[in-house]
């Protein structure tokens, strides 16, 4: 029977889930708990579990089920799970998912997870020493594997769009070069504008602010958003990411006694991950409709909530007086506005998660442009540093002094994961048009910020975004949301309404 085929495909497809889900807690364990000498087993741990979930998605029960799930037939049946509509959505990411996993030798699979492993300690490691010749082996094995990678799938001479469509499926290179060549068009304006202005935030105004409080304050702030501690936690790690699915979520930030904003905005970054991923439907867990359309989608929701909420001047309205609480003695002398300014500094850092929102934007480029060489050929490993730091100094005005400050500053690369870094700008594109698209239909919006309520916004994100997991790919489901194609206009006005004001006056 179909229906009794369907249940048996999803049950499939949840089993290669939940073992992708212990790798991923295994790989949260390994930035937060591991000891230091343990990371050769966390490593072969790692492949072990690679290959297991490999041998699981790569079934070939699901790709008979598949099969008969693909005949015309059985688009006019339904079965007790979900309707047609949602049962074809499943089957047909299944069938994208499964043509890719099956081309993958296990043994690549698990070569890639080791070194992904061995990488990230080596990484650690040369960050700590500023030693890039000591990563370079394992970068460059990592981009060989990404090019046989993409060649195991047909991509030919395309790895870097491959690399693309992975973390963005629909995306390619030359979409990118189209998006990013208009929004920087924009954004370099605007940044000389800032840069010549007299109006800069306050030095030295945080100092300080003890570990224990500040961990008070953003567990309030992003409970109060919507996260779901029953369901989440968060820890310290060397650089704040998100880990989890569905009932389980891990966050991480650091923190910085003289810097209290770096620890509350990365956790409110991550948290925005973290609500997207338990806004999926639960139920749906481990097929497509209860996953993620894409990080470019993902690093949308992080973002919309690390900036275009998070340093709105409403939201401090009902902040300020609980952050003074925290801290009365550290803040006692800071006026409101010049808090509000610091929270929107705009000051060009050599450091991405570091950098404010005008300039973000051109940390990515610098990567972006890095990667597309990188496969393109045009550049060798060993001659990264110096092209970035050029770069660098073409995109911000900076050069860094080491190579912990520039092109060992981000795990990513550790972990293979190339293609990745356009997708916080395409996350910044996507929030900008939502927030605008949004406040259409909820002009009073910013009022319930004031309020401390942000349950109306995220329940347009649940029903918008969220709910309809990977059913459509990035650009379609931006058309669908915001009535129009994707395009860095709602950013470049955001950008341009919110700062104009505090720095052009």
């Amino acid at each position: 029977m179909p229906a009794d085929s369907y249940e048996r495909l999803v049950a499939k497809l949840k089993r290669a889930h939940y073992l992708g889900t212990v790798a991923g807690l295994l790989g949260w364990d390994e930035q937060v708990n591991l000891p230091p000498d343990s990371a050769d087993q966390r490593a072969e741990q790692l492949a072990l579990l690679a290959e297991l979930q490999h041998a699981a998605a790569a079934d070939p029960e699901i790709g008979r089920l598949l099969i008969e799930l693909e005949n015309p037939v059985c688009h006019l049946l339904s079965d007790k799970l979900s309707g047609p509509a949602d049962r074809e959505v499943v089957v047909r990411e299944a069938r994208r998912d499964y043509d890719r996993v099956v081309k993958l030798p296990a043994e690549f699979v698990s070569e890639k997870a080791r070194l992904s492993s061995a990488a990230y300690h080596a990484w650690a490691d040369a960050k700590a020493k500023s030693d890039f010749t000591a990563f370079a082996p394992f970068l460059e094995k990592h981009l060989s594997l990404a090019r046989q990678e993409a060649a195991y799938l047909g991509w030919g001479d395309r790895a870097y769009d491959y690399a693309i469509d992975k973390h963005d499926p629909g995306m390619t290179a030359a979409k990118l070069t189209e998006l990013f060549t208009e929004l920087k068009a924009g954004l370099v304006p605007l940044v000389r504008a800032i840069a010549s202005s007299p109006v800069r935030a306050k030095e030295g105004i945080f100092k300080g602010f003890p570990v224990e409080a500040q961990r008070e304050f953003l567990r309030e702030v992003t409970g109060r958003l919507g996260f779901n501690y029953r369901r989440g936690r968060i820890d310290v790690s060397l650089h704040p990411f998100c880990e989890g699915a569905g009932a389980d979520i891990r966050m991480t930030t650091r923190f910085d006694a003289d810097n209290p904003l770096d620890s509350l905005f990365s956790s409110i970054h991550e948290a925005g991950h973290g609500l997207y991923e338990q806004g999926l439907p639960l139920a749906a867990q481990g097929t497509p409709l209860g996953q993620n359309a894409g990080m470019g989608v993902h690093e949308s929701q992080s973002r919309l909530w690390e900036n275009q909420v998070s340093r709105n001047r409403a939201f401090w309205r009902f902040f300020e007086p609980r952050f003074r609480e925290k801290f009365p003695s550290q803040l006692a002398g800071v006026a409101s506005d010049d808090l509000y300014l610091a929270v929107n500094e705009v000051a060009p850092t050599l450091i991405r998660v570091d950098s404010d929102e005008v300039h973000y934007n051109l940390h990515i480029l610098l990567r972006f442009e890095l990667e597309r060489r990188l496969f393109a050929g045009e550049l060798a490993v060993r001659d990264l540093p110096a092209a970035w730091n050029a770069l660098s100094e073409e995109l911000l005005g900076l050069v860094p002094p080491a190579d912990k400050q520039g092109v060992l500053q981000d795990v990513h690369w550790s972990g293979g994961a190339f293609g990745y870094f356009p997708s916080y700008c395409l996350g910044n594109m996507i929030a900008a048009q939502l927030w605008f698209t949004v406040l259409k239909v909820q002009p009073d919006l910013e009022t319930d910020f004031e309020k401390g309520d942000f349950s109306r916004l995220l329940g347009w994100l649940r029903t918008n975004i969220h709910e309809q997991g990977r059913r459509y790919e990035t650009l379609e489901l931006v058309r669908r949301v915001t009535g129009e194609e994707l395009t860095p206009k709602y950013l470049l006005r955001y950008l341009q309404e919110r700062y104009a004001p505090l720095y052009l006056k």
